[in-house]
This record gives structure tokens, C-alpha cells and sequence, in this order.
């Protein structure tokens, strides 16, 4: 479930546990009082707190409605998903996948006891739908590893929207709460501020140092000039979509909607850096690396590539009259898809959880902690990110000329392709190199991306023409019309034809002198 939820504590004036009336506030009819509910929690995580890190909580809790394991992975401000599994005395298999790509072979331990004593009210509408539950927390909390300390307590508060809630209710109760005296809470969670106030470094403050220093946590840090060196652009870069994959463990498990396809994108930028940024990271210890990448991305794109065949054959046989639609064509198509699709599911969760992807998350987290740079990471970034974005946009260059070139047919069709992979290329080359180059990266980046998705779309015809022969060649076996499948194939032809058409004019805008030596500047 999608929980959304904003936390408060008492800027010193607001009496202990108390709430405003929120009635009047937006669709707010009614504050019901539910009681009060004890809620006892244990948190666990790695000895390192490799959760903890990620905004990852896990928990066992008694108490309440909900009681059971909870793991909360971040979504973005106020919102986190929760996965709940019953009641155990163990971490259930399903969560453990969960966190798998996180904890590896790490041991979980419990890290922090919580005990909440919760007064619970909702807010409800004119009809008596509950928008929203507001609690106070009264919470104390145990530090439990390395050892046990000495508790602490504070009072929080919480409002989290009802399912399927609207954000903007969150907006319009604040200045409510805040007129009460609340402000929000400086920690993201129940566990980070535990984990503060418990740390045994923690030196012992006045009341006043400590309400200087809780303000001054809650403030951004200031942001470091990116691009100093071209080391820092390009690991800045490499770290991000290394946490991208890390995160989407977990979203792929689940099935979440595009997760494999991010998943699979973040692993072809990373392969993509290694080999544009050479001068930088030794390709003696990225290019290992970016094998067990190249796998990775193989194993993910088996389902997603029969899903993007399957919805452009879909596309394609909805336009085609009724009339001209002989035979069991979708029928056909569906079973076909579905055949390919059998065991991959069950496959790709082997992958995960396979010792070879553990593994490479290992190196890629070795990769960070010791980063194999060459001496001229340490030179400035703008002149090595422009070289080598100019280098990746020389080769998309000879291979669009190539192609331009190439007879009509399968050879042309080959040299798109290879060009279509130079575009996508040059595209992330111009993408890392945004912190040093600025907005003209970002404009090339743009260009580059138009080439690849009409490289793209036509490569995707290609695909789809090789799959309607086989659907063709299967129709006339068990005695069916192949009519409708050549008419698509003939679509398919002339889609491609249309791209080739139009690949001259757009490259010539995007080869213009003007459009790189703005990247100079």
C-alpha cells in the first residue's frame, strides 16, 4: 500500500499530546476520537545499517490493526510504499527478497525498540469517509545494537491520508497545525531520529544547544560546485544509476509497472559511461563490470522486449479493417506472446536472487569505494566530459554516413542499427556530462535522443517484420490465411521506408557546426 503521511513535532509551546480542531479544514467535517493504541515495534537492519542509508525500514510490530512485518521503501517526499507480511517470529521470504539487493549476504539484526503510545483521530468528510488519520505519538526508543542503551522519549505527531487520498489535504492542514504549534518534524522517520538521539557519540547538550543543532540538521546542506574534476562528473554519474538498480530491486519483485525497463535502462547507462569515459575509469577493471551489466540487461529485456513487440503488432493489427483481418489473427498473436512469455517471469526472479547479480552489486559498490581513475579524472571536467562527448558524437557520425550510404535491405538495415547504438551513446555521454557542460549538454542530449528514437522505431520494424513472417509461417501450417500477416508485414516495410526518408533532413540539423560549438562555450 502507498502510504502518504507528513510528520510534526512541538516547536516548545504546544502542550504535550495535543491536537488542534481541525473541523472546517477543506473537506474536514468531523474529528472523531479512535482511542488510544499501543504500538511495539522492533526495527532491523545490517550491522552497517545499510537500510538505514536508503530510507529503507523494516520492522516487526505488535499492536494496532496492522500488526505484523512492515518494509518501507521511499517513493518521494511524504510518500512511501509498505509491504506488510503476517505475524512471525521470523522475517518472512518475501520481505527478505525484498531488501535482498541491499543486505546480500549481510546478517539482519535488531537494531532499535520502539513503543508507541498512539492517540489516534480521524478526520472524515460530510458523508463520513474517512480523507485522513491524525495521532500524537507519545514514543520511546531503545538503541539495541552494538548494545543496548538508555531510552529516550519525545512526542510526535503524524497525518497520514486515507487510501487514494488527495495530497492537497496535506497543504491545507498544515497551516493549522503550525498555528498550534507544530513544525515539522527534522527526521525523516520514527528510526533516523532514534537512531540520533541514541547514537552513543552523541555528546550530552543544553536544551538550547540542542534545539540550535536540531535546526540546523533540518536545513539543506549546501550543495558542493559540481564538475570540479572529471572524475566528479562522471562517478557523480556512474553513482546514480548504480543506486537506480539497487533501488529497483525490490520495484522489479513486485512487478511495479516500468521498473524492468528503468531497471534495464540504468544498467546500459552505466556500461554506456564506462566506455565513453575511458580517459577517466580504467577499462581494465570497468570493462569485467560491464559484462555481468550487458547480462543483466539481457536478463531483464527478455519480457520486456515480447511486451514491446506484442503492443506494437497490437498497434498495427487495430488499424487494419475487420474485413481484412482473416483468420484467428489476434488470437493467434496472443497465444504466441504468452508462449514466449512462459517461465520468464519465474526466471528473471532466479537472476536476483542468483550468487552472479549479488555479486556484481558487490563489485559495483567496490567500484565506488575505490574508483579505478586515471590521471585525467583529476584534470578539470569541461575539457574531458566536451572530449569525449565529441569523440561518442564522431562514431554516431561515420555510422549515420555509413547507413545513409548502404544499398537498400538488410545491409542498410544492419548499419541503422549500428548507428542506432552510437545515437543512444553519444546521448548518455551528453547526459553525464550536464554538471560540466551545462545547458548546452542538456540541448545535445535532446538531438541525440531525436536520432536514437527514429533509429529506434525503425529497428522496431525490423523486429517486427522478422515476427510476422514466423506468425505467417505458423498460420499457413495449421491451414490458416497468412493474409493479414503479410499486409502487416508491407505496413511494417513502408513505416521503415518513411524513417529512412526522413533520416537525411533530421540528421542534417543535427550535424550543424553550431549545435557542438555551443558545447564549447
Amino acid at each position: 500500500m502507498r502510504e502518504i503521511e507528513r510528520k510534526y513535532e512541538a516547536n516548545g509551546t504546544t502542550k504535550d499530546g495535543g491536537l488542534p480542531d481541525l473541523t472546517g479544514v477543506d473537506a474536514v467535517a468531523d474529528m472523531t476520537d479512535r482511542g488510544v493504541v499501543t504500538l511495539d515495534a522492533t526495527y532491523y537492519d545490517t550491522p552497517g545499517r545499510r537500510l538505514a542509508a536508503d530510507g529503507v525500514t523494516l520492522r516487526r510490530r505488535t499492536g494496532g490493526g496492522d500488526e505484523g512485518w512492515h518494509l518501507k521503501l521511499p517513493v518521494g517526499e511524504d510518500t512511501r510504499d509498505e509491504i506488510r507480511a503476517p505475524l512471525s517470529d521470523t522475517l518472512p521470504g518475501t520481505l527478505a527478497a525484498l531488501v535482498r539487493s541491499r543486505v546480500r549476504a549481510t546478517e539482519l539484526i535488531p537494531l532499535v525498540h520502539l513503543l508507541s503510545e498512539r492517540d489516534v483521530k480521524h478526520l472524515v468528510d460530510a458523508d463520513g469517509a474517512l480523507l485522513a488519520e491524525i495521532s500524537a505519538d507519545r514514543v520511546t526508543a531503545r538503541r539495541l545494537a552494538p548494545e543496548t542503551g538508555e531510552p529516550v522519549r519525545w512526542t510526535e505527531y503524524e497525518v497520514e491520508l486515507a487510501e487514494g487520498g488527495d495530497p492537497a489535504l496535506l497543504d491545507a492542514l498544515e497551516p493549522r497545525l503550525t498555528a498550534a504549534g507544530l513544525r515539522r518534524s527534522a527526521a525523516p522517520s520514527k528510526l533516523a531520529r532514534a537512531l540520533a538521539e541514541t547514537d552513543p557519540a552523541r555528546s550530552a547538550k543544553e536544551p538550547a544547544q540542542e534545539k540550535s543543532a536540531r535546526k540546523k540538521s533540518a536545513k539543506k546542506p549546501a550543495k558542493k560546485p559540481a564538475g570540479d574534476t572529471a572524475g566528479d562528473v562522471v562517478l557523480g554519474y556512474v553513482r546514480r544509476q548504480i543506486t537506480a538498480i539497487v533501488a529497483l530491486d525490490p520495484a522489479v519483485r513486485l512487478d511495479t509497472p516500468d521498473s524492468v525497463h528503468r531497471m534495464r535502462v540504468a544498467t546500459r547507462r552505466l556500461r554506456s559511461v564506462f566506455r565513453s569515459y575511458r580517459k577517466v575509469l580504467d577499462r581494465a577493471v570497468t570493462d569485467p563490470i560491464g559484462a555481468e551489466l550487458k547480462w543483466l540487461a539481457a536478463e531483464l529485456g527478455v519480457d520486456r522486449d515480447r511486451e514491446v513487440l506484442t503492443a506494437r503488432l497490437a498497434e498495427r493489427l487495430a488499424e487494419v479493417p475487420v474485413e481484412l483481418r482473416l483468420g484467428p489473427v489476434a488470437a493467434r498473436l496472443r497465444i504466441w506472446s504468452e508462449a514466449r512469455r512462459q517461465g520468464s517471469r519465474g526466471r528473471l526472479l532466479e537472476v536476483l536472487d542468483g550468487e552472479r547479480h549479488l555479486a556484481l552489486l558487490d563489485r559495483l559498490d567496490g567500484l565506488l569505494a575505490d574508483p579505478p581513475l586515471r590521471p585525467a579524472a583529476a584534470r578539470p571536467a569541461g575539457e574531458v566530459i566536451l572530449d569525449a562527448v565529441l569523440r561518442d558524437y564522431g562514431r554516431l557520425a561515420e555510422r549515420v554516413e555509413a547507413a545513409l550510404h548502404a544499398p537498400a535491405g538488410h545491409e542498410r538495415d544492419l548499419t541503422l542499427h549500428e548507428a542506432r547504438k552510437a545515437a543512444k551513446r553519444a546521448r548518455y555521454a551528453a547526459e553525464a556530462a550536464r554538471p560540466a557542460l551545462g545547458k548546452p549538454a542538456k540541448r545535445f542530449r535532446k538531438l541525440m535522443t531525436g536520432v536514437q528514437e527514429l533509429l529506434g522505431d525503425h529497428q522496431d520494424g525490423v523486429v517486427a517484420r522478422e515476427a510476422l513472417r514466423e506468425l505467417g509461417v505458423q498460420s499457413h501450417a495449421a491451414g490458416e490465411s497468412a493474409f493479414t500477416y503479410g499486409l502487416l508485414y508491407g505496413r511494417e516495410e513502408a513505416l521503415a521506408a518513411a524513417r529512412e526518408r526522413e533520416l537525411p533532413e533530421l540528421w542534417a540539423e543535427v550535424s550543424r557546426p553550431a549545435h557542438r560549438a555551443a558545447l564549447r562555450r
